[in-house]
């Protein structure tokens, strides 16, 4: 009960962080994820250091997962040109060249798993800029949008409530799974039941801004998020199975680590930034 109790609160503080800061302003939505990107890719850098046998460059990765944010935000709000990105493009020169003199056992391994970190972690918030920094082509000016990067959470949100209400209630009926590999408890009526749900969610979003996206265009952006982000999940499960851990961290009390909390988005909001510009609406 009381593991219950604090993984509930927990999870309320962090919505409602989550949404206050996307909502109130651009600069607590470029802060909030920055800080994320920082956390979850230092949180990676542990992992694989502690379990995979690599020496992570964890600060400098971590810096360049933060700046990396900031520089999109900045790019893609029209505030700065490209030359915003040159620092970022120092860092990951730095790394592998640092490893030349170094000499560590695995030079190698250090400089895969580096890059795996902007790839995989900060790359993908990086990415959430995009969503909420558009142009608009009448007045060539860009302003901010909360609703296209909370969208991606709202679904993703959905597409786990769905999935696991209906895996609970039909799983005996329906006992196919998912992916029984890597996450023995998924199944296929959950996921389908997670994108009914998506789809309904979509309904809504539809109903509450209707001068955004038509209804097949949000039920478009709602399924993407919601097949991609199962498999982010599926990849980040793939990832704690190889490395022989339960979760990624502990940083969140009855959620695990950063990793596990947005395990989902890291597949899900790249994927939602390509259907976007997929449909023409950049």
């Amino acid at each position: 009960m009381n593991n219950l109790v604090l993984r509930t609160l927990t999870g309320i503080g962090f919505v409602a962080l989550l949404v206050g800061s996307i909502v109130y302003h651009p600069v607590s939505f470029a802060v909030l994820f920055a800080a994320v990107a920082g956390l979850a890719v230092w949180e990676f850098g542990t992992l694989v250091n502690n379990h995979a046998e690599a020496s992570v460059n964890r600060l400098i990765s971590t810096i360049a997962a933060v700046y990396l944010v900031f520089a999109f935000a900045a790019y893609t709000s029209g505030m700065q040109t490209s030359e915003v990105f040159i620092p970022y493009l120092v860092a990951i020169i730095y790394l592998p060249i640092a490893e030349l003199y170094l000499k560590r056992p695995d030079p190698l391994k250090n400089w895969a798993y580096a890059f795996a970190a902007q790839l995989y972690v900060a790359l993908p918030f990086a990415l959430l800029m995009t969503l909420g920094f558009i142009s608009d082509p009448l007045s060539n000016t860009v302003g901010y949008n909360f609703l296209l990067p909370l969208s991606v959470f709202i679904f993703l949100w959905t597409s786990d409530t769905g999935a696991y209400c209906c895996g609970s209630l039909l799983h005996k009926k329906f006992p196919a799974k998912l992916f029984e590999r890597i996450s023995p408890n998924k199944s296929w009526v959950g996921s389908i039941g997670g994108g009914v749900l998506c789809l309904v969610a979509a309904a809504i979003l539809n109903a509450a801004f209707p001068h955004n996206m038509t209804l097949l265009q949000w039920m478009g952006l709602g399924l993407t998020v919601c097949v991609v982000g199962t498999w982010g999940d599926l990849v980040e499960s793939m990832l704690k199975r190889q490395l022989g851990v339960k979760d990624s961290g502990t940083a969140l009390p009855g959620h695990g680590g950063w990793l596990d909390r947005f395990d989902s988005s890291l597949l899900a909001i790249p994927a939602a930034v390509l259907y976007m510009y997929t449909i023409h609406f950049f």
